[in-house]
């Protein structure tokens, strides 16, 4: 950079390392009267630990009511090789590895819930509930 001025360490500009006029030293001087005028309190949280009651009617669970979950009802499970499944056709038919009348599994999002016994209303098919699992 020849032939540029070089800028002179003065009045108007700072050295490294030293603070402004205003700047610095002058601050902590000018807050200390509002620090002395602060409340400080220690923070205060409401206690989690037993001091809740759900009631047995349950008046949290109308939060979940409308909440879709699939419910699957299986008759019966069976393993078969790749070779067996390829020869599907119309009218094959797969046994089960259910007894015919035995109850049958009703799961909610995967998980099995409850037995129960086929029913048939009118032209549908349907499960009455016989035992919920725990």
């Amino acid at each position: 950079m020849q032939g540029q001025p070089m800028p002179q360490m003065g009045m108007g500009m700072p050295q490294m390392g030293m603070p402004q006029m205003g700047m610095g030293m002058g601050m902590p001087q000018m807050m200390a009267p509002q620090m002395m005028n602060m409340n400080v309190q220690p923070a205060q949280f409401q206690n989690f630990s037993g001091g809740t009651t759900i009631m047995a009617g349950g008046e949290n669970i109308g939060i979940i009511k409308d909440v879709p979950l699939e419910v699957t009802v299986e008759l019966g499970r069976t393993a078969k090789p790749i070779a067996d499944i390829l020869d599907f056709a119309p009218g094959t038919i797969i046994e089960l590895d259910k007894v015919a009348g035995e109850p049958v599994d009703v799961l909610v999002n995967g998980k099995f819930v409850a037995k129960g016994e086929v029913v048939v209303i009118e032209e549908s098919f349907g499960v009455r509930v016989t035992e919920i699992v725990q």
